[in-house]
């Protein structure tokens, strides 16, 4: 199946019915009078959160969605049938633009919660609505009101309790596939992850939470170099960002130069989301020995004294269970947070909606720019198995 985290589509709510003209004759009923009906209300489309997709692959095959219209009213004043609700499927997550004015129409973050985006059109008047006492026999009627159209813009945003950062081959995709059931492609060349990729880390028959791993981030990222800009929108749901550092780069270069270049990127993208609790973790400590990695851990504690940091090896699995253990602990306490202080979460969701308006703002400077097309933003990809092992 292919991965399309974001589509162009065109949603026209259906048109109100035309009223009825139409007067009463019946045997021995002398001036029957105006029984004309109302049209029906034309259908609306609605956008619907279903858990069981996560792509948006299907809107590229089909790109219109059309809501039923009304039928006209008819005699002895009957009212016509409304129009057919239309209702969309779209993957839990998924952000909904209207693509003229880029106005955020609304975020499906729960399963089964819905969106109305296009409303029907307004019925038509039979003649029976006119008729008053200096107008007994009305042929005047209305119309049905045309509905709604709009082209929308759908982005799908990964949700995700931890989300991973990093340069190229910093081992965000090893870490993730030696943690959970993930299984992205792992190499050892710049850009081998194409796309996002959710994996579930099982701590306990009871804790679990889940990882997000996105394309590694270069110099100018924040302006479209590279490919991990396409998807920064993906970090925007996650609460605890996990920054990977290569502890040994190939290239020779620092990695604490490296950490800086990072979040730098980060700020220039999205300055809430650089203000989100930033983790720091030393990958391929492997690589170093016991006197290159404490010297290593002084310069970003001297550096970060805020952050948490941790040295793991996803190869040898060193410090891979007490970073796991810990991020568990700190999306637990989140959770509870979250359900027990109502100004925590009201900070949380004027955070999230601060990191929106940037990645919203971020898409529309690049997209006035030129920088990246449509089609190059719903590329075919493969998408990831996420399931937890069994």
């Amino acid at each position: 199946m292919q991965f399309i985290d974001e589509a162009t589509i065109l949603v026209e709510a259906g048109k109100g019915g035309p009223g009825c003209l139409s007067f009463r004759r019946e045997k021995y009923v002398a001036r029957g009078g105006p029984d004309g009906g109302d049209g029906g209300t034309g259908g609306d489309v609605v956008l619907v959160a279903d858990p069981d997709l996560n792509t948006l692959v299907d809107f590229r095959y089909q790109p219109r969605y059309r809501g039923g219209n009304g039928q006209p009213g008819s005699g002895r004043n009957k009212t016509g049938a409304d129009g057919e609700t239309r209702m969309v499927r779209v993957p839990v997550g998924t952000s909904v633009i209207d693509d003229e004015t880029m106005e955020t129409l609304g975020d499906l973050t729960e399963p089964g919660q819905t969106l109305p985006v296009a409303r029907g059109g307004r019925h038509g008047l039979g003649n029976a609505r006119f008729k008053s006492s200096t107008n007994r026999a009305p042929r005047k009627t209305t119309p049905g009101e045309p509905g709604e159209v709009r082209r929308l813009r759908l982005q799908l945003k990964l949700l995700a309790d931890v989300g991973l950062l990093g340069m190229p081959n910093a081992g965000k995709s090893t870490l993730i596939s030696a943690v959970s059931a993930a299984r992205p492609k792992v190499a050892d060349y710049p850009f081998t992850t194409l796309v996002p990729s959710l994996g579930v880390v099982a701590v306990d028959y009871q804790t679990s939470f889940v990882m997000a791993d996105i394309p590694g981030l270069i110099a100018g990222a924040a302006a479209g170099a590279g490919l991990g800009v396409q998807f920064l929108r993906h970090l925007s749901r996650t609460r605890t960002l996990l920054h990977l550092v290569d502890a040994a780069p190939v290239d020779g270069s620092d990695p604490l130069e490296n950490a800086r270049l990072i979040l730098g990127e980060l700020s220039a993208y999205s300055p809430a989301l650089a203000s989100r609790k930033i983790w720091l973790a030393l990958t391929k400590a492997d690589l170093l020995d016991a006197e290159q990695l404490q010297a290593l851990q002084r310069e970003f504690r001297r550096e970060y004294p805020d952050r948490p940091l941790f040295v793991i090896s996803s190869v040898t699995g060193a410090g891979i269970q007490s970073l796991v253990n810990a991020l568990a602990e700190e999306v637990s306490a989140i959770r509870q947070r979250l359900a027990e202080e109502p100004a925590f979460a009201e900070a949380e969701a004027q955070l999230e909606k601060a990191i929106a308006d940037d990645v919203l703002a971020n898409a529309s400077q690049r997209r006035g720019a030129g920088a990246a097309s449509e089609d190059a933003a719903t590329q075919d990809v493969a998408v990831v198995d996420v399931r937890e092992d069994q």
